[in-house]
């Protein structure tokens, strides 16, 4: 009973514990999120992508606010650890999505890779990056047995159209 209840109470833990502390969580996740601003796209563990991601959207957000907004200065200016950064966030990223409003953020997950700690792997990019897709693109082949009987089905029904007028 005792093991239900306790699991059924937070205690006021909101956030995943990753790190040694809540100082040393925000410290990682702030490193990430200016790797991910300035590479666009970045691979690392699952759940610290997923924790992540959440603030690489809000941080989004706030840079649509555009760079005379005081409150979206000083996200940006805490979040990214690179000053150089923030050009990049105000200039490049928030009118890239500027119609969109939400969903910024893409994540894939990695086969698990075969180090001794096994971890569950993760890449996380913003839309619209220059690198290639993540996953193949599928193409229409002309020749596969559905789309031959599709274009048989097709001039079939042309003709008998055709032969009615």
């Amino acid at each position: 009973m005792r093991l239900t209840l306790q699991m059924l109470i937070s205690h006021g833990r909101v956030a995943r514990k990753i790190g040694l502390g809540p100082e040393s969580r925000i410290h990682m996740l702030r490193n990430i999120l200016t790797g991910l601003v300035r590479h666009e796209r970045i691979e690392t563990t699952s759940v610290r992508a997923d924790e992540v991601r959440f603030y690489a959207e809000k941080l989004i957000d706030y840079a649509k606010k555009g760079d005379t907004d005081e409150k979206a200065m000083k996200m940006a200016s805490f979040w990214l650890t690179e000053k150089d950064l923030v050009p990049k966030l105000f200039k490049v990223l928030a009118p890239r999505f500027e119609a969109h409003s939400g969903g910024y953020t893409r994540m894939a997950r990695l086969p698990i890779r075969d180090n001794p700690d096994r971890a569950k792997m993760a890449v996380l990019e913003y839309k619209g990056n220059p690198f290639p897709p993540l996953y193949p693109v599928n193409r229409v082949n002309p020749l596969s047995l559905i789309n031959q009987l599709l274009k048989g089905y097709k001039e079939e029904r042309v003709k008998h159209l055709s032969a009615k007028a």
